[in-house]
């Protein structure tokens, strides 16, 4: 037994003047300094080397989408690196097409800056925010999806173009009785539900995911009061003026959130558009945000809320569309009308959707998406 002891006890040692050699070996053979970063050929940093991309963007108040916080898994941060950045990694090469490769595409949380580098990131990144807001309402929409108020810090905006996204930043979390701890904070994508116009404030839509550390930390640990880290906005799915004689909104669940946004915007800009917005659920109980829905319809030039039920349950009394959506495209869209159409949901039903329009014969230059 002594000398089980004995050898564990050498093993222990040997690891852990392991693990300080290689601590001493990041520290100063890694040691890269200070390095230039270029971005798009105008704008010029002094940064220490030896951090990812993704992070020493950070630090110079430059901020790149990532959803999965810098662990190579969403492929949101993708940026041009047209010098600097070393050979693609294996960890690229599954979100990377050979187009993009060919283009000096990266992503930004794998690629290490140990030289001058030079990249190029879209103009819009630059007016990307991190902000500390308080939650002032959260409220629960089904038994799945809550609706969080965020107020801004006073003399804070957020200038977003409608149906853009923010992400909301985690904090470690105690284990509870249905949910696990977590000892780091994460970040995920939301797409912002509120007006463009209510300066003061942002709105998310957040649904509860089986095991998922944000979406727990928002259902279970957030309260009002509470601030939180709001960094945004991002994404390139957004409402756009086009000579479009009909708007085709299709949602389900969260995906919600980017259509109201959208509403507000033809509400607040006094758009007069014909527009029909699908909604796809499972039983009435998943239906919410009803009497706005009877607002805008009241309110807006002509717009029709349509939601279609998939389980619709006896004690529904449902006498609406049930099924698919696809069901409702193929039921309401006339082939002989000049649509847009803006669509979020999950990536299967999003390509269902999008067949369906198509064999309608709507220009797929006028199809937008946003997959989540």
């Amino acid at each position: 037994m002594g000398e089980v002891l004995t050898t564990t006890g050498i093993i222990a040692l040997i690891s852990a003047a392991f693990a300080i050699l290689l601590s001493l070996a990041d520290k100063f053979l890694n040691n890269y300094g200070i390095v230039k970063l270029n971005i798009n050929e105008e704008k010029d940093y002094e940064v220490e080397g030896g951090q990812s991309l993704l992070n020493t963007l950070k630090q110079e108040k430059i901020f790149l989408p990532s959803a999965c916080g810098g662990k190579g898994t969403c492929a949101y941060c993708k940026c041009k690196v047209n010098e600097g950045g070393g050979p693609v990694l294996a960890t690229e090469k599954p979100f990377l097409s050979a187009q993009e490769e060919k283009d000096n595409v990266r992503l930004a949380c794998q690629v290490k800056v140990k030289n001058n580098i030079d990249i190029e990131i879209p103009e819009d990144l630059f007016n990307v925010k991190e902000i500390e807001a308080e939650v002032v309402e959260k409220i629960p929409m089904t038994d799945r999806i809550v609706k969080i108020r965020f107020k801004l810090p006073e003399g804070e905006t957020i200038n977003f173009k409608p149906g853009q996204f923010m992400q909301l930043q985690s904090k470690p979390y105690p284990k509870g009785e249905d949910y696990m701890a977590q000892d780091e904070s994460w970040d995920r994508a939301y797409s912002i539900a509120s007006s463009a116009n209510d300066h003061g404030h942002i709105e998310l839509l957040i649904g509860q995911v089986l095991e998922g550390r944000v979406s727990t930390y928002v259902h279970k640990i957030l309260k009002e009061g509470d601030k939180a880290t709001l960094v945004g906005p991002f994404g390139d799915f957004y409402y756009s003026d086009d000579d479009s004689e009909e708007i085709i909104m299709v949602a389900a669940g969260t995906g919600f959130a980017p259509i109201r946004s959208i509403l507000y915007h033809m509400l607040d800009n006094d758009i007069k558009k014909k527009a029909r917005f699908y909604f796809g659920a499972r039983t009435k109980d998943d239906l919410f945000l009803l009497d706005e829905m009877k607002m805008f319809e009241e309110k807006l030039h002509d717009f029709k809320f349509m939601p279609t039920l998939s389980r619709p349950s006896e004690a529904d009394k449902w006498t609406g569309d049930t099924g698919r959506v696809n069901n409702s495209i193929d039921k309401y869209v006339d082939e002989n009308t000049k649509y847009s159409a803006y669509l979020c949901g999950s990536p299967v039903m999003i390509q269902g959707i999008v067949k369906s329009l198509v064999d309608k014969k709507v220009s797929e230059d006028h199809i937008f998406f946003d997959e989540f």
